[in-house]
């Protein structure tokens, strides 16, 4: 198979029949074999209803539901697992995303040898002041942070070669961040493409400004776990040791100028700052020392992506 499309959406019932007839055109157009997977994450409009009938008129669309809302990472997760094309297409149910737009992103995978190309939307038709500001301020940062140089990471329009959507796993509100997840896990040839962003047609945006928050939060986490995940003494063991031989040597001080008569131990701030540094330090090489631990007896401490393996004739390459 030539192309998956993967499609999560949330109360888009008025959007799919026109997107699903936007895709087979073209596709036809173009001959690809290819399939539409339409995961509905716990939508409350007749948006399953809808999919049930593509899939009857067209069994190329399949479908997911999800029981409940779990958000735009756990959709594209699920996705992923059952995809089967060469190429994997992601792309939004607002229709603000363009199909016409495929042909191209299939031949810079096939031709040019991406592992991903992600879209830039340029010229947005966004709120500046909801959307365009903070999402250029997020996108500096991030591409700041991981050296990826990209315009768009949360662009929807996106596609892969199919072992890097084999290869990674998306969960919380990562999937701003699969550029970086793949990055992470080995497929470093991340291209870009200019795309056209559409006015959306139907219904309202499913985001809010805390999406910007939570962001941050899953970029610290995510660039956190690429350095030190597998050996997490590395980073709290380095800066406990710090804080208590900084502790260590304060309290010596402060000890020497007691005995000579210059300060009074308990009444020495000093003391105190010594004695927090040490606690301190004792506190986070026990932390690091028990992740250690976990990740010593964790069922994926030596689980690698393994591209090829002349030993075992392998390979994930498709």
């Amino acid at each position: 198979m030539d192309i998956s499309i993967i499609v999560p959406l949330f109360n888009e019932d008025e959007s799919l029949p026109h997107l699903a007839e936007w895709i087979d055109r073209v596709m036809e157009e173009h001959h690809f074999d290819y399939e539409v997977i339409m995961v509905d994450d716990g939508s409350k409009d007749r948006s399953w209803q809808v999919i049930e009938g593509l899939h009857e008129k067209n069994p190329r669309y399949k479908g997911v539901k999800f029981r409940r809302n779990y958000g735009k990472s756990a959709a594209l997760n699920v996705g992923f697992g059952r995809a089967s094309g060469d190429v994997v297409i992601t792309m939004d149910a607002d229709l603000q995303d363009s199909p016409d737009e495929v042909p191209e992103l299939y031949r810079m995978i096939k031709e040019e040898g991406y592992d991903l190309v992600s879209g830039w939307k340029k010229k947005r038709y966004d709120s500046k002041l909801a959307k365009n500001i903070p999402s250029k301020f997020f996108n500096w940062t991030t591409r700041k942070m991981s050296g990826i140089k990209l315009h768009d990471f949360n662009c929807g329009l996106k596609a892969y070669r199919y072992d890097v959507v084999k290869s990674i796993e998306v969960y919380g509100e990562m999937h701003r961040y699969i550029p970086v997840i793949a990055k992470w896990a080995g497929f470093g040839n991340i291209g870009e493409k200019v795309v056209q962003h559409r006015k959306r047609e139907f219904g309202v945006t499913k985001f809010g400004l805390n999406r910007f928050v939570n962001g941050y939060l899953d970029l610290m986490s995510i660039m956190f776990m690429s350095k030190f995940g597998k050996q997490p003494m590395h980073f709290f063991g380095l800066i406990g040791s710090m804080a208590f031989l900084l502790g260590f040597i304060a309290f010596v001080v402060v000890c020497v100028m007691r005995l000579c008569g210059h300060i009074s131990l308990t009444n020495s701030v000093w003391f105190y700052v010594s004695m927090l540094f040490i606690l301190m330090g004792t506190m986070l090489f026990l932390a690091g020392f028990l992740g250690e631990l976990i990740c010593r007896n964790s069922t994926t401490r030596n689980q690698y992506l393994i591209e090829k393996d002349m030993v075992c004739d392998l390979t994930i390459e498709k």
